[in-house]
């Protein structure tokens, strides 16, 4: 199965939800309009890393991105790897990733493992507690939020249960960008799974990010890059290729799992 994707590197107006959804939906337009099967968006695309004011621009249950990405979905027909947003729970806050499909049915509510001390995420955010798997087109998928790729445990976990294909929306900031091209590449390779890296433009008040949002196949070839501005990436992901590459190499098959506890 092929599934032509788009990457959207949108920059993001600092703690204002209602800017962002106008621009969300511009860029999901311009999807559409290149027939895209699927788009993906960054992390806390609704609000920015404005955490101090989480209180006041927090989506109560993720519930009116939810019912913006779905109108978005069903009026395209494309599925949505929806980014993720500040979703107040009753629990706390949480960076919550959204997966809606074609039809507009949520698919998946994945909140951040690893939260981030270097933005003081843990002093704001509430982390998660669930995996990020989920199908789309009968394919077995993940999601994971940033931070998460520093952890390639985490992300086996979930290839061992199958999945072929690996979103990650981001906000990485410039200083560290050889880290994010690295380890998606990494993850990629180690895993033989499609990788896609949807990072943000733009600054905010503490940070320049880094965009180059990526899109790497199972052999660890690069399929697709943005640079740093604002631009939305597409490319072809070719499914049938993961069988392909773990027939030619099967690392699975030469686990020795008893050895590494």
């Amino acid at each position: 199965m092929k599934l032509k994707t788009a990457v959207i590197q949108m920059d993001i107006a600092f703690g204002d939800p209602e800017e962002n959804y106008k621009r969300a939906e511009k860029w999901l337009q311009k999807a559409a309009d290149q027939g895209c099967q699927l788009a993906v968006l960054p992390e806390l695309w609704t609000t920015g890393y404005d955490l101090t004011r989480l209180d006041e621009i927090a989506d109560k249950e993720a519930a009116k991105t939810v019912q913006f990405l779905s109108a978005q979905a069903k009026k395209h027909r494309m599925h949505l790897i929806g980014g993720s947003v500040a979703n107040e729970t009753q629990e706390g806050v949480e960076n919550t990733l959204i997966v809606i499909n074609k039809e507009g049915e949520l698919l998946k509510k994945y909140s951040k493992l690893h939260l981030f001390r270097l933005m003081e995420e843990e002093k704001f955010l509430k982390a998660g507690k669930d995996d990020g798997l989920f199908m789309l087109e009968n394919e077995q998928m993940a999601a994971f939020i940033c931070y998460d790729i520093r952890f390639p445990e985490w992300l086996r976990k979930h290839v061992l249960a199958g999945a072929n294909v690996l979103f990650i929306p981001a906000e990485w900031p410039l200083a560290r960008k050889d880290h994010w091209r690295t380890l998606l590449i990494a993850r990629a390779i180690e895993n033989q799974s499609y990788v896609v890296g949807c990072n943000r433009s733009g600054e905010d008040p503490k940070n320049k990010f880094a965009g180059h949002s990526i899109i790497v196949d199972p052999w660890g070839e690069v399929v697709a890059e943005a640079g740093e501005e604002e631009e939305m990436l597409i490319a072809e992901m070719d499914l049938s290729q993961v069988a392909e590459i773990r027939k030619r190499i099967p690392i699975f098959e030469d686990r020795r799992p008893a050895f590494y506890e």
